[in-house]
């Protein structure tokens, strides 16, 4: 029996290293393209460490040779930085790995965001007819808006893929969203009145999804180009939420409000200073932020349920308990 092969691009990333996991559990080889060292051993049967940039159109290329499947899952984490930075990453990188794919003969498995539809305003139910906005108000959602429309026009020309939109991973290991919660507890405050419902995602049902897109995209061909949010299918109050997290890593919940007309006026001010001063790092408020912290972020995923038999694995509940588990012993 064949055994089937996989190349999965930032496969030392959050999720990257998660699918890379599963595929080793399943039986793949794997090869993990990525510019740092993978947290999985080297020696580890079955895998391939491959250190380059998804920028480098010639080990993109060589790195596909012989897979089945692209799981690509490099991206430029964060909505502060220039947009050259992004756009190299999210648009070039993804054109590199479609023709990769397309000289491999391999299915293409893409990692958009729910980011590339967001227009600022409440997104309730939302399912993969939602428009892209005629706008962004970062570089991380337009260059990613980018480079999920190169898929799709690849999909026309007859490639075999996927796009996949998983919001706001989370769990052990999270080197983003957690991390940035529990480092800002102490500076944390509830914008506005509202504490609007979002979905998140665990990471194992994150990978766990991706896997099963690409089992149903080679047993049904008919359903390359499709688009899937992927959640727990459970939204929550975003505050609950980000209290929930605090609570996992021994913090107070946030207790303190700001109006939402001041945190947008701080926002502007902080960008305003940044971009002049071209001061590093990234503000501590961006007017994206601001509007993603006081929307509701939801998404239908029936799609996802009946093309790929998705379920999440893990419950919100055993995920918070897994992380503060996680979080005590590091």
């Amino acid at each position: 029996m064949k055994i089937p092969k996989a190349l999965v691009t930032g496969g030392n990333g959050f999720l990257g290293f998660a699918i890379t996991k599963k595929l080793l559990e399943k039986g793949w080889e794997v090869r993990i393209l990525a510019r740092g060292k993978t947290a999985i051993p080297e020696t580890k049967e079955n895998l391939a460490w491959i250190q380059a940039d998804i920028r480098d159109p010639e080990k993109v290329m060589r790195a596909a040779e012989g897979v089945d499947t692209v799981f690509h899952t490099a991206a430029l984490a964060g909505v502060w930085g220039p947009e050259e930075v992004y756009r190299s990453i999210h648009v070039d990188g993804t054109e590199n790995v479609i023709a990769a794919c397309r000289s491999a003969g391999a299915r293409l498995i893409h990692t958009s965001s729910p980011s590339v539809v967001f227009n600022g305003k409440d997104m309730e139910g939302v399912d993969a007819a939602c428009p892209y906005p005629a706008s962004y108000s970062a570089a991380y959602p337009r260059t990613k808006a980018e480079a999920e429309k190169k898929v799709r026009e690849a999909a026309e020309k007859g490639l075999a893929c996927m796009i996949l939109r998983p919001h706001l991973i989370w769990g052990p290991g999270d080197n983003h969203l957690v991390p940035r919660i529990l480092a800002r507890a102490k500076r944390l405050a509830r914008i506005g009145p509202r504490n609007p419902l979002i979905d998140t995602v665990y990471i194992d049902n994150a990978a766990q999804a991706h896997l099963l897109a690409d089992q149903a995209l080679a047993e049904k061909a008919h359903l390359s180009g499709s688009i899937y949010f992927v959640s727990d299918n459970s939204p929550t109050p975003l505050w609950d939420m980000v209290d929930a997290i605090l609570q996992a890593g021994g913090k107070p919940p946030v207790t303190r409000r700001i109006p939402l007309k001041l945190a947008l006026g701080l926002a502007l001010f902080l960008e305003t200073i940044y971009r002049v001063l071209h001061l590093p790092g990234e503000p501590i408020l961006t007017t994206f932020t601001v509007k993603e912290m006081t929307t509701a972020h939801w998404f239908d995923i029936e799609n996802l349920i009946r093309d790929t038999g998705y379920t999440p694995l893990i419950s919100r509940e055993e995920g918070l308990s897994r992380l503060a588990r996680h979080l005590n012993r590091v």
